[in-house]
C-alpha cells in the first residue's frame, strides 16, 4: 500500500500500522478519537488531550526536541509529523530508518485533507470521513463579525499571528480583518508602537504557546483603552485535528461578547 503525505511524500507498507508515533499534539489527538488506543505507542510530552492519553502512552520529547532512541526503542511502523511543529533536521534522521507522514496546514481544507489522509492510513477512513463531516457542517454555521485583530501568540517580544497561517485563516472565516496581513512574514515581531500604530479594535492573546494572564490584559489596554482584550483557547485556533469539532461553538461565543 502506497501513501502520500501533504508534502507529497510516498511511504510503502505491507500492511496498515500497528505500532504509531505521532509527535504532534492536534494530530495524536485525531489518533486518539478514531479509535487506535492500542496502536499509538508513542507522543510528545506536549499531547496533553485527552488526558487518558497523555498519562497512558509513552512520552518521546518535545515536538522540536524528540528523543530518537526512545523512538527506535519502540519500533513504529509509521511516525506521523507536521512540517512546521517539528524540527526538519530531526524528520530527516527519521526518515532513514522510519515511514513518516508529514502534514502541511495553512487553511481548513489542508486541515480535513490531513484527517482524512490520516485515516487512509491508519484503516479507519470512515471514522475519519465523520469527524471530517462534522467540521464541515459546523463551519456552516460560523457566525461573523467584521472588525480588525491582532492575534498574539508569545510576549517579550511581542510576536503575532500573520499571514499563511492557520490561525490567520480561521480569523478569516471569522470574517475578522488581521491588522498585520500585508506582511510577508507569518509570525511578526511587532513592538509596542507598532501595535498602538495599527489601533485594532480586538486583540486575542492566545493561551498557548505563551500562557498570557490578565496581567497581560491590563498592561495592553492602558495603551489601547479603545481596543477589546481578550484571553482566547489557543488550541481552539490553532490545533487542527478533531479538536476542531468544537471550534466553531467557541468562536460563536467570543462574537457574541463583541
Amino acid at each position: 500500500m502506497i501513501f502520500t503525505d501533504q508534502l507529497n511524500n510516498t511511504i510503502e507498507l505491507n500492511a496498515f500500522p500497528k505500532r504509531i508515533i505521532s509527535i504532534v499534539p492536534s494530530q495524536s489527538e485525531l489518533l486518539w478519537d478514531l479509535g487506535l488506543r492500542e496502536e499509538l505507542v508513542g507522543i510528545t510530552k506536549f499531547c496533553i488531550h485527552p488526558k487518558e492519553m497523555h498519562q497512558s502512552v509513552t512520552h518521546i520529547g518535545g515536538t522540536k526536541t524528540l528523543n530518537i532512541d526512545k523512538i527506535r526503542s519502540l519500533k513504529p511502523d509509521v511516525i506521523i509529523g507536521n512540517k512546521e511543529e517539528n524540527d526538519q533536521t530531526q524528520i530527516v534522521e527519521l526518515q532513514k530508518e522510519f515511514d513518516v507522514w508529514i502534514s502541511d496546514i495553512y487553511t481548513l481544507h489542508d486541515s480535513l485533507s490531513m484527517i482524512k489522509g490520516i485515516g487512509d492510513l491508519v484503516n479507519k477512513s470512515q471514522d475519519a470521513k465523520k469527524i471530517t463531516s462534522q467540521i464541515s457542517t459546523s463551519f456552516k454555521d460560523l457566525k461573523q463579525t467584521h472588525q480588525t485583530v491582532l492575534y498574539f501568540i508569545w510576549n517579550k517580544p511581542y510576536m503575532v499571528a500573520g499571514r499563511a497561517t492557520f490561525i490567520g485563516h480561521l480569523l478569516e472565516k471569522i470574517g475578522l480583518k488581521n491588522c498585520i496581513s500585508d506582511i510577508n512574514s507569518r509570525y511578526p515581531t511587532l513592538s509596542l508602537n507598532d501595535i498602538i500604530n495599527l489601533n485594532p479594535e480586538l486583540i486575542y492573546l492566545s493561551s498557548e504557546p505563551y500562557p498570557f494572564k490578565e496581567t497581560h490584559v491590563k498592561e495592553l489596554k492602558k495603551h489601547l483603552p479603545k481596543t477589546r482584550v481578550l484571553i482566547v483557547d489557543g488550541e481552539l485556533f490553532s490545533w487542527y485535528g478533531s479538536r476542531l469539532t468544537h471550534s466553531t461553538t467557541y468562536f460563536n461565543e467570543l462574537i457574541e461578547t463583541i
